[in-house]
């Protein structure tokens, strides 16, 4: 997958993801200190701006030119978009800023050698110290949830993770399958509306 398929995504009116940040970044960032952070494959910015209102100066990157337009201009719209940085990379060939408080990686979608490459990439961004968050669509959901890619090739494990992470020996704080609902027409669900399970993994470790 390529720029240019994501561009043709984003090149709608609409938002492709909500305007609020992944509950899982939120209730996994929610009490830590401001400082610097990077959102890798930021997408059209959602857990940046939120990072941002909450006091933090975040570098926001992705490949798609036309994601990063329609995430600066909702920062324009907010009074803390200032405090975000917009920048077009390649998460597996890129060289981030140093020194990092937090490192976000949100449903990074790649094969498991350029995935190596983005995780170890971003880890490597971090100050000793630095917290790495990842979020992504976990390989059971395909059989067993609801949503996500179609392609296992691009899914993942919280194992995985680690094993790409192995010989950084960060201190691991989470690394697990979690659930998420999901419901048909968005974010909140109408009267009557079942919602559906979708299953993440998630990695949170700090840099050693």
């Amino acid at each position: 997958m390529d720029a240019g398929v994501w561009d043709e995504r984003y090149a709608g009116r609409d938002l492709v993801w909500s305007v609020e940040p992944n509950a899982s970044v939120a209730q996994e960032c929610a009490g830590l200190p401001p400082g610097r952070a990077l959102d890798v494959a930021c997408g059209e910015g959602r857990n940046a701006l939120w990072l941002a209102g909450r006091g933090w100066t975040v570098t926001a990157a992705d490949f798609s030119a036309v994601a990063l337009d329609k995430g600066r201009a909702l920062a324009a719209e907010q009074e803390h978009g200032d405090r975000v940085t917009w920048q077009q990379a390649d998460a597996t060939t890129w060289s981030p800023p140093a020194d990092q408080d937090l490192v976000v990686l949100a449903y990074l979608q790649l094969e498991d050698g350029e995935r190596r490459a983005a995780v170890r990439t971003a880890y490597d961004a971090l100050r000793p110290g630095g917290t790495f968050l990842l979020v992504a669509h976990d390989r059971s959901n395909l059989a067993e949830g609801t949503g996500g890619p179609q392609d296992p090739t691009v899914l993942m494990t919280a194992e995985d993770v680690l094993a790409d992470l192995a010989d950084r020996a960060p201190e691991v704080l989470r690394a697990e399958r979690v659930a998420r609902q999901v419901h048909p027409h968005g974010t909140h669900a109408r009267p009557g509306e079942q919602a559906a399970t979708a299953w993440d993994c998630l990695v949170r470790c700090v840099r050693t």
